[in-house]
């Protein structure tokens, strides 16, 4: 018997996008939503989530939700599930900026907040999600991690440990959850246009990316969107347990 077709459609299915207030997040909630999917719009700030939610149009819906809230995810995503009858895709996004230098006085409260938010969390989103995902003809988990996560900036420890452990977690779900048919996939992005990176200026933007980047620019979140829709699709159905970079060749430029 021939395989069943593939869809490359994403259309009717519901995709919880976390941090999906701005940047990488809104670009993919967006995205989603052109494609004719479901979305839930997660974010910490509840007025962003609402504004992006607004500008998906009528199939979509903004929750209110600060990640690092352990009771706060299993109560957000259960309405989720309610609300739209079925989870099909997560996508774990939301981050926060770790810069933090190891004789700071605030560096464990830094550290707690970067693993906090940026890996327990996508830990706990999945599970939470799981009764939902099981029931999906094609369930996608995709978890953004950075090109931290691969290599490491000075003075970043913080955000490194919680990065490159998103990856980890990326291969330990995908052999576990693997025989159920449940994918699960990581994007690293490198340097991107968000509000993390607005704080650099235009100067020093340009000549970081001409010096490390093949592309010498940096990347759009709308860039990062497509290759995320790319891992969710049904007929990404063989993928999974991968860390994609997507960072215009910073990875592969020594000089």
């Amino acid at each position: 018997m021939p395989p069943p077709p593939l869809s490359r459609s994403i259309a009717g299915r519901c995709a919880i996008v976390t941090g999906a207030g701005s940047g990488m997040g809104r670009a993919t909630a967006l995205l989603f939503a052109a494609e004719g999917a479901h979305v839930a719009v997660v974010d910490r700030d509840g007025e962003a989530a609402a504004a992006v939610a607004a500008q998906c149009g009528e199939n979509a819906r903004a929750y209110t939700l600060d990640v690092a809230d352990a009771g706060a995810i299993a109560a957000t995503v259960a309405r989720i599930g309610a609300d739209f009858g079925r989870i099909d895709i997560l996508v774990n996004n939301a981050g926060v900026s770790s810069f933090c230098a190891l004789e700071d006085p605030a560096y464990d409260e830094v550290w707690a907040r970067a693993l906090g938010v940026m890996l327990t969390a996508h830990q706990r989103m999945v599970r939470s999600c799981l009764p939902f995902l099981r029931q999906s003809d094609a369930p996608r988990i995709v978890n953004i991690a950075s090109t931290e996560g691969l290599g490491a900036t000075p003075g970043d420890t913080p955000y490194v440990a919680a990065k490159t452990g998103v990856i980890g977690l990326t291969r330990g779900l995908a052999v576990d959850l693997g025989p159920e048919g449940i994918t699960v996939n990581c994007i690293c992005p490198g340097p991107i246009r968000t509000a993390m990176t607005d704080a650099v200026s235009e100067e020093h933007k340009a000549i970081f990316a001409k010096r490390r980047t093949a592309l010498r620019r940096y990347g759009e979140p709308e860039e990062v969107a497509h290759i995320t829709l790319s891992l969710v699709l049904p007929a990404a159905s063989y993928i999974t347990g991968v860390a994609i970079p997507v960072d215009g060749g910073l990875m592969a430029r020594n000089a």
